[in-house]
């Protein structure tokens, strides 16, 4: 079963046609032991309700085959925007995501960091998000509610985190909130300067990771190689091995401490077989 597993390989999954009917088809195709899905359109404010029929299967059918499952918010979210209207729709979005991710049985909603907008500094887009960001942890309150995942970025423009010390003052901000934790995007970390292509560079990642949120905060792993140098700030992902990171990072993540029990999904380019060979390559990589 891969609820057994030390850590689960699986992927992003469509679910266009049908949460548990086409995702979990995917899945299958895949050889995925874990999914990640949206439930609204990654790209919009759109709060659809889903399909109380689909999302039964899907939570039946995960907890049957014993399949983490996650929800990744829409990328426009951005609790550090200058724009009053962005921030409220991110309150809207992030609240719809958690809900639909209760809904569904996903024990995890994956929510981009943000960024600085509007030319302010970077302590008051922290303080707007500890305001908008901080009622919303306070709302999961049931035992079956998802955590909250905040996912650093590559960098780009002005992040409010992209290096894994950038989570200290977050989560200061969020008073570390007991539903808070980390999704780590291993492509966004390299292209934000951590080498982990250098001996012993995924370990130091893993290692300052842990030093700065506490243990047991590392809750999901996207397992992207990337198409850039180190320290590009470009969020360009690549297939397992055929990057500049390497199939020795990933080999070095599934031994450290930090990652015990932590599933990993791929966010790569390829399609059905491209996916199906990239998680196949982790598998043995796992060992």
């Amino acid at each position: 079963m891969p609820g057994d597993l030390r850590n689960p390989v699986g992927g992003h999954t469509p679910v266009a046609g049908g949460l548990a009917r086409v995702g979990l088809s995917y899945a299958r195709t895949m050889g995925a032991e874990a999914v990640q899905v949206f439930v609204a359109n990654p790209r919009g404010w759109a709060t659809p309700p889903g399909s109380p029929a689909q999302d039964q299967a899907f939570r039946e059918r995960c907890a049957a085959e014993g399949i983490p499952a996650y929800v990744h918010a829409p990328y426009l979210i951005n609790f550090g925007s200058h724009t009053e209207a962005t921030v409220d729709k991110s309150v809207d979005s992030l609240r719809h995501s958690l809900r639909r991710a209760r809904d569904i049985g996903a024990l995890g909603v994956v929510v981009h960091t943000g960024s600085a907008t509007g030319g302010r500094p970077r302590s008051v887009a922290l303080a707007q998000a500890r305001e908008r960001m901080l009622p919303l942890l306070d709302e999961l309150t049931h035992d079956d509610d998802p955590w909250l995942l905040l996912e650093p970025t590559a960098g780009q423009g002005f992040s409010l985190c992209s290096l894994a010390e950038d989570l200290g003052p977050y989560f200061d901000v969020l008073d570390r909130h007991p539903r808070l934790g980390v999704c780590l995007d291993t492509c966004h970390a390299f292209a934000a300067g951590h080498d982990m292509a250098a001996p012993g560079g995924m370990k130091l990642l893993l290692d300052e990771l842990v030093d700065t949120v506490g243990e047991g905060r590392l809750r999901l792993i996207h397992a992207n190689d990337s198409k850039d140098v180190v320290g590009a700030h470009k969020d360009r992902h690549e297939n397992i091995g055929a990057g500049h990171i390497g199939e020795d990072a990933f080999a070095d993540l599934f031994i450290h401490p930090a990652t015990a029990g932590v599933p990993l999904v791929i966010e790569t380019p390829g399609g059905p077989e491209g996916h199906a060979a990239d998680i196949a390559r982790l598998k043995r990589l796992r060992g």
